[in-house]
């Protein structure tokens, strides 16, 4: 605002303009609930831009008055900044908005395209039949107004490629409200996944706070066996276990099982490979026996420099860390929440090839 001219005949225009982008990712939360139309997926993605926008430009003024305050001592801009103050002060504006501009257009760029992640694993487990285990894992697809049709469509193709024998959805598979969901029939790309032994998904925080017994339903309608808690003997080989995210006690005031609860029934001389989304308290994970434990909900921070945040949060921000006997991935994830930006990483669908020896 201060490098707006006083005498500007488009002052008040950008004022207004500022005041509407600010306010139009908290309205547009609300239009999606009670008013979802085409009108509201406008706000919805002029409001979630903004967000990317409004960090680098916070960060841009932070570098600004840094400088400004280490030249009071220094005194190393040159006098020809000052001779026009007015005019220096617009120029910096303009290469700021242009700045900001390139880095959100890159970030919204690279947010579309993910990479195929593959790893390699091996659990010391012997089992009877096929000792290879092709796993197709993604974590935070956040289907809604910004994730829809063709990124679902995007999805499905890719994930389908691959060939998995079993697909793994590690929780946030739908982005709060389940009615952007619905109004553009996404749950049939989810029916359209295919793998030997199905697809399982667990919810995440993000399926909690849209209302996690309307998406958990919608999900199972549509081929998706949900774990919440549960585990189950696939193929007589291996176990997959699903907590249910941390997040159900503040919305539900109902606190999930402990891993032991989970796993209460579980035979361990077969490999065990549990799901959970938010990647916390690795030592339980460890201590409870379990050889393979997937994650995202991270983002790995998504717009740099918040991964510098996530890294300090987490065990693992992003990536794979084997720990006593236990392997760990957690994914950056597929999809992104708030704006569809990514400047700190790129999104991914995790294949990986697993071994049992």
């Amino acid at each position: 605002m201060q490098a707006v001219p006083e005498d500007a005949s488009w002052k008040t225009v950008f004022i207004v303009l500022f005041w509407v982008q600010a306010a139009s990712f908290i309205l547009a939360r609300f239009l999606e609930r009670s008013w979802p139309c085409n009108m509201t997926e406008v706000i919805t993605w002029i409001g979630s831009l903004w967000l990317a926008a409004m960090l680098y430009f916070m960060l841009s003024i932070l570098v600004i008055d840094i400088a400004r305050l280490t030249n009071h001592f220094l005194h190393f801009f040159p006098a020809a900044f000052y001779t026009d103050y007015a005019k220096t002060k617009v120029i910096v504006l303009y290469a700021v908005m242009v700045l900001v501009f390139l880095i959100s257009l890159g970030g919204f760029i690279n947010a579309r395209f993910p990479r195929i992640r593959k790893l390699d694993l091996t659990i010391h487990k012997k089992v009877t039949g096929d000792p290879d285990l092709k796993i197709v894992m993604v974590s935070d697809i956040h289907l809604g107004t910004l994730i829809a049709k063709r990124r679902a469509d995007f999805l499905t193709e890719k994930i389908n490629s691959l060939n998995p024998d079993i697909i793994l959805l590690a929780g946030d598979v739908v982005d709060e409200d389940i009615k952007p969901v619905i109004r553009r029939n996404l749950g049939e790309n989810l029916k359209n996944l295919k793998s030997k032994f199905g697809v399982y998904a667990i919810p995440g925080n993000h399926e909690y706070i849209g209302g996690a017994a309307v998406a958990i339903k919608y999900l199972r309608e549509h081929g998706i066996t949900v774990l919440q808690d549960t585990s189950v003997l696939v193929d007589h080989r291996f176990y997959i276990a699903g907590r249910d995210d941390r997040d159900r006690e503040r919305f539900t005031g109902q606190k999930r099982k402990s891993i032991q609860e989970v796993l209460k029934d579980v035979d361990h001389n077969y490999p065990i490979i549990m799901m959970d989304h938010q990647p916390f308290h690795f030592e339980d994970v460890v201590a409870a026996g379990v050889d393979l434990q997937l994650s995202g909900h991270t983002h790995h921070g998504q717009l740099w420099p918040l991964n510098y945040i996530t890294l300090a949060m987490y065990e693992v921000s992003w990536g794979y860390k084997m720990k006593g006997n236990t392997q760990f991935y957690v994914s950056s994830g597929f999809g992104s929440w708030g704006p569809p930006v990514r400047t700190g990483n790129r999104p991914e669908i995790v294949e990986i090839m697993l071994h049992f020896r």
